[in-house]
């Protein structure tokens, strides 16, 4: 009798595992960002990830990355949920947003848009 335990162990062992990691599904996230104006990509622009709490409010911790020449980068693992996604690259204005992650993989396109003249009463 004692030999069947350890087969039944590892199998409802692995069961568990699968139900834990279906409680806590992750995403790949692939971005892509373009100038409006031309539709190019920026190249060295700096994605920075945030997750958001349940009131909305921005978690501590985060990521960065930076994109290649043709405006692509990503990132695997990151859990679903709400996510804040600011994009930063010189010359640009500075893009912000909350996105839900809610899908196994998710494919997020940014435009930038370059800077609006200031207006003064002082010109």
């Amino acid at each position: 009798m004692r030999r069947h335990v350890l087969p039944i162990t590892l199998v409802l062992l692995s069961l568990a595992g699968q139900l834990v990691a279906d409680k806590k599904p992750y995403s790949s996230l692939k971005f892509t960002v373009l100038k409006s104006a031309s539709g190019k990509p920026v190249r060295n622009a700096s994605i920075v990830l945030h997750p958001v709490d349940k009131k909305g409010k921005q978690e501590k911790g985060g990521l960065q990355l930076k994109t290649d020449a043709e405006g692509r980068t990503g990132i695997e693992g990151i859990p679903y949920g709400k996510l804040r996604i600011q994009v930063l690259s010189p010359g640009y204005q500075t893009f912000g947003g909350d996105y839900d992650i809610d899908q196994p993989l998710e494919e997020i396109v940014i435009k930038l848009e370059r800077p609006q003249e200031q207006y003064s009463i002082y010109k």
